[in-house]
């Protein structure tokens, strides 16, 4: 039993180690390519690279910070019934995208003053935590959009 707990102990540390070098490479390749990403407030390299990869290859193609929260899933659908004007998430999207995206939200309402400061003033407007989060997703998708280098291959044209 001892030799069995010491290899899974040699295991689990040799996986720790790959896994911190490859979370530093990561992050090394972010920081070289899109700093001002992860510059962002709640943005770590994890978040940074799933939205990466959901603007693709070509990120040329969103041309709108409007498309961008679609593609994420964060774009504001009416719900309105009877004198109850709301708007609700799109349930459709990248829900990768949209996970980080609730990562940096989430991060925000802990650590950034100025978005508990937009919380508060939002609960006092009478919304709910939930309809707070689906605004600050959208501003969150709108920042992230701006970051995102708008460089790669040409733009295939007909001919």
């Amino acid at each position: 039993m001892r030799y069995t707990l010491r290899q899974l102990a040699t295991r689990i540390m040799a996986l720790t180690a790959e896994i911190d070098d490859l979370n530093r490479r990561l992050a090394a390749v972010l920081n070289r390519h899109t700093p001002a990403l992860l510059a962002r407030v709640g943005v770590g390299p994890d978040t940074a690279a799933a939205l990466l990869i959901v603007a693709g290859d070509n990120p040329r193609r969103l041309t709108s910070d409007r498309s961008f929260a679609a593609l994420c899933g964060v774009s504001p659908i009416e719900a309105s019934s009877g004198k109850t004007h709301r708007h609700r998430l799109n349930r459709g999207g990248d829900r990768q995208a949209n996970s980080a995206l609730h990562r940096i939200v989430i991060t925000r309402l802990r650590c950034d003053p100025r978005t508990r400061a937009y919380q508060q003033r939002r609960l006092a407007e009478g919304k709910t935590p939930r309809e707070i989060v689906r605004c600050l997703k959208r501003y969150v998708a709108r920042e992230i959009y701006k970051a995102i280098p708008r460089t790669g291959p040409p733009a295939a044209t007909a001919t």
